[in-house]
């Protein structure tokens, strides 16, 4: 991946306090990741809220903004509002920091360390703010926003229609399970 000082923060240059950053993400910034090929059109803001103390960070990301996905009940391409809030907490620690283990919301970086590259951050919190589940929302008249013709064929595919035939490769095991209760029995 190719190194970028636009998402590093030089945080001994600071001073003691809250500092406010805002990073644009785009398709450029996530051409070098593994991102669904599905997902486009990344029009995201981050508002990075960086609280400085002493031996630590207290970081707030805000995401807002939309992303191009399909849809997984039509297939069809629609714009996605995205937005979600992550706090993270990162502590100064001495050089050993290989033997501390990171928590979820608790990162230890070494005192030595004069800069803070903070993309994977954005990358993680971006993709956690894209939901599991995509789908159309629903027209101002409550009617479904997905591709009417797509519905029709997930309907008809869907109503009960002549059953498929019944599988005999079953029908010798059951008799097999009923032989082996019997046996149980005596």
């Amino acid at each position: 991946m190719k190194h970028n000082r636009e998402y590093e923060i030089a945080w001994q240059g600071l001073k003691t306090g809250i500092h406010t950053i805002q990073y644009d993400i785009n398709d450029k910034f996530m051409l070098d990741r593994e991102v669904d090929e599905g997902f486009k059109d990344w029009n995201v803001r981050v508002i990075l809220t960086f609280d400085k103390k002493t031996n630590f960070f207290l970081l707030h990301f805000d995401i807002d903004g939309n992303v191009t996905v399909p849809c997984d009940r039509c297939g069809d391409d629609f714009r996605m509002q995205l937005w979600d809030e992550f706090d993270l907490v990162m502590k100064l620690a001495g050089e050993d920091v290989e033997e501390i283990e990171d928590d979820d919301e608790v990162v230890f970086i070494p005192r030595g360390e004069t800069v803070i590259d903070i993309s994977p951050w954005l990358f993680e919190f971006v993709m956690l703010s894209v939901p599991l589940q995509r789908i159309h929302p629903d027209n101002p008249d409550g009617t479904s926003g997905c591709n009417p013709k797509a519905l029709q064929l997930l309907n008809k595919l869907s109503e009960p229609g002549d059953e498929a035939p019944k599988n005999d490769l079953w029908k010798g095991l059951e008799a097999l399970k009923q032989k082996s209760n019997k046996r149980k029995t005596k």
